[in-house]
């Protein structure tokens, strides 16, 4: 395969992850609190609407994006009100949320469907987009890819590099614990599910206005449900988030390759192959899964995986904390 090729394929799965990218750093931020935000999928196509509605009526980018932060935040206010206020179960809170924001974007947007809007144009880093190879990558893209990078990069360094990241782990792992030594969990959990959420309504507004331009019905086809996924696959660690983001851009593009190179298969297997992947990805780092993968292994390589794969959620994740 030629070079500039492989440059443009690579640029492309950066481009087209980088919503997903962000919704998956959100949801890592709202879980690794010890909150389940399962209203995902509806959370990001009512975003993706309201997000390209405002910039087409105001012909503004910026509010766009905005408006869409403030949707994915409040429908995050409602799971965090519901799981923290009224301690109902958080699965079923977000179910009803998904089906809710969908039908809700599909009623609302139905005047924005099809129609040509504002889009996030190209925006080259000087100097820097002339690097050989890496250039054309990271640097001859979007702010919405620029965005999507710093995100993976703060919210890992919050995460495990700062103190407030440290009491972030301790609100989702021993809330108790964390009260006992002087953090505020309800507060907490308060500000990082709404942190979580309006990076969330970002990636919505992200994909309508710079990935798959403009409105329709389910117009982001189970982006969130990823997401989701992704999270649990990437062990609650943005940065692997972020790698299992780019895994399944990168099978979405290798389905486009391949639709055109075996034109004999039907088209559909080529879009459902993403999705299969990802699900026997999620079974292989279950436990039963990751143990039955782990012993076509030697001893030491054995080790070594199940170090790097196994992973566990946060221990309080999706339990309601009493503060008194």
């Amino acid at each position: 395969m030629d070079t500039q090729l492989v440059i443009a394929l690579l640029a492309s799965i950066l481009a087209n992850s980088a919503p997903l990218v962000i919704a998956s750093v959100g949801e890592t931020i709202t879980e690794r609190a010890g909150v389940i935000n399962l209203s995902l999928d509806g959370s990001i196509l009512l975003a993706a609407m309201t997000g390209f509605a405002v910039a087409f009526v105001t012909s503004s980018l910026l509010l766009g994006f905005l408006a869409a932060m403030v949707v994915g935040a409040l429908v995050a206010l409602i799971v965090a009100v519901a799981s923290i206020e009224l301690r109902q179960d958080q699965v079923a809170v977000g179910f009803v949320l998904t089906l809710l924001c969908a039908d809700l974007s599909s009623f609302l947007g139905n005047p924005f469907v099809r129609k040509p809007g504002p889009a996030v144009g190209h925006l080259p880093i000087p100097l820097l987009d002339r690097i050989p190879v890496l250039g054309p990558i990271f640097f001859d893209q979007n702010p919405v890819v620029y965005l999507s990078l710093l995100s993976i990069i703060i919210c890992w360094l919050w995460i495990f590099k700062t103190r407030p990241g440290l009491i972030l782990q301790g609100i989702g792992e021993r809330p108790a614990a964390a009260f006992v030594r002087g953090a505020n969990v309800r507060l907490l959990r308060y500000a990082y599910v709404l942190v979580g959420g309006a990076l969330v309504g970002f990636a919505g507004a992200g994909y309508s206005l710079s990935v798959k331009l403009g409105w329709s019905y389910h117009h982001t086809y189970g982006l969130g449900w990823i997401a989701l996924a992704i999270v649990i696959f990437g062990g609650w660690d943005p940065l692997r988030a972020a790698m299992g983001a780019y895994l399944f851009g990168a099978l979405g593009s290798l389905g486009s390759i391949l639709q055109g190179v075996v034109p004999g298969v039907p088209t559909q297997v080529f879009q459902a192959a993403p999705f299969a992947l990802m699900i026997v990805v999620l079974l292989l780092v279950s436990s039963q899964g990751l143990e039955r993968f782990l012993t076509l292994f030697p001893p030491p390589i054995r080790r070594r995986l199940s170090g790097a794969l196994r992973v566990a959620p946060p221990a309080a994740l999706g339990t309601a904390f009493e503060q008194e």
